[in-house]
């Protein structure tokens, strides 16, 4: 298990760590500002951050979140270590990026500051050349599917660089398999799983299945004392071809990712009732139901109405230009 103080950076395992409706506890309290964009900054776009690592000063406490975030220090490429009080922090992390940048702690839910986009940077998101950059695709390459994400969470993505209360991209649990690191691999070693940044790594041994927590989605996992409804596969940008220490940029996996995945690995999932999770507690699955007539007709009307709104979006950012 790990979990990342920073938002983009480099984390920590966990041996044990408590889960709630925010995901893993002390998970992405901090994360790094683009002043100068006005957004929370992401290793999609600023990829020199995975360069550094963050840990806690002090294992947080009970009461960390939102408001109350504990102290942290930061690990910079060059070594340099600097504790999010230092004066010389945000010197060193704009001069790590090439512009502007500041370390900032999540504020509580009711203020959004740190998670709104104007109008602009929110439409920006939407052109197809920037979702390209994003995920690292040739101009001849498809546009990911984005059907999967339910109506609301487009919206939540059009307005805030985060869900508020979060600097998670979108959900507060993200799982992937030993099956699926080995199966999207081209050779015999499996792919290491730092490149794709999981809170959750599940030890499937010999499980044969084509990436195994694909199957996971609706359906609930039973860990410790947590249990976990699994709700979409996690689609993948390009991040997980970025340099990281031990780590050397790998643009072929994009390639992995569209030929054998559809560009989804690993699965989100929402805490749906709170516990303490152990590295080698076993994962008990409840499988989803096969859908009834409804469901499948509610699915796919969720779907249609998830790319209407993914269209009017684009439109408005083609009137825009």
């Amino acid at each position: 298990m790990w979990r990342f103080p920073v938002k983009s950076m480099g984390g920590g395992r966990v041996d044990r760590v408590r889960m709630d409706r925010r995901g893993v506890h002390a998970d992405r309290l901090w994360a790094v500002r683009d002043v100068e964009k006005g957004v929370t900054a992401s290793a999609r776009r600023v990829p020199v951050l995975l360069g550094c690592s963050a840990r806690y000063l002090t294992e947080p406490g009970a009461d960390a979140g939102p408001g109350n975030v504990p102290a942290v220090v930061v690990t910079f490429p060059d070594g340099r270590e600097l504790t999010d009080d230092d004066p010389a922090m945000n010197s060193a992390l704009s001069e790590l990026v090439g512009r502007e940048m500041r370390l900032v702690a999540l504020p509580p839910v009711e203020d959004t500051s740190q998670h709104r986009m104007s109008v602009s940077d929110s439409l920006a998101n939407f052109r197809a050349a920037q979702v390209r950059k994003d995920f690292g695709l040739a101009e001849d390459e498809a546009l990911p599917d984005t059907s999967v994400f339910s109506t609301k969470d487009i919206i939540t993505l059009a307005r805030f660089s985060t869900p508020p209360g979060s600097f998670a991209d979108l959900s507060p649990v993200h799982l992937i398999s030993t099956a699926s690191l080995r199966q999207l691999a081209p050779g015999v070693e499996p792919y290491d799983v730092r490149r794709f940044r999981p809170n959750v790594l599940v030890d499937t041994g010999a499980d044969d299945r084509e990436f195994p927590e694909s199957s996971w989605v609706g359906g609930e996992l039973g860990i410790g004392t947590a249990r976990l409804q699994v709700s979409i596969p996690t689609i993948r940008c390009v991040v997980p071809t970025r340099a990281q220490p031990g780590i050397d940029v790998d643009r072929a996996i994009t390639r992995q990712l569209a030929q054998r995945t559809d560009r989804f690995l690993g699965v989100y999932a929402d805490v749906s009732a709170p516990g303490l999770v152990r590295v080698g507690d076993p994962v008990d699955v409840t499988f989803p139901k096969p859908p009834n007539a409804f469901q499948r007709a509610t699915t796919a009307l969720n779907k249609s109405a998830t790319r209407g709104v993914q269209r009017l979006l684009e439109a408005t950012v083609l009137r825009a230009r």
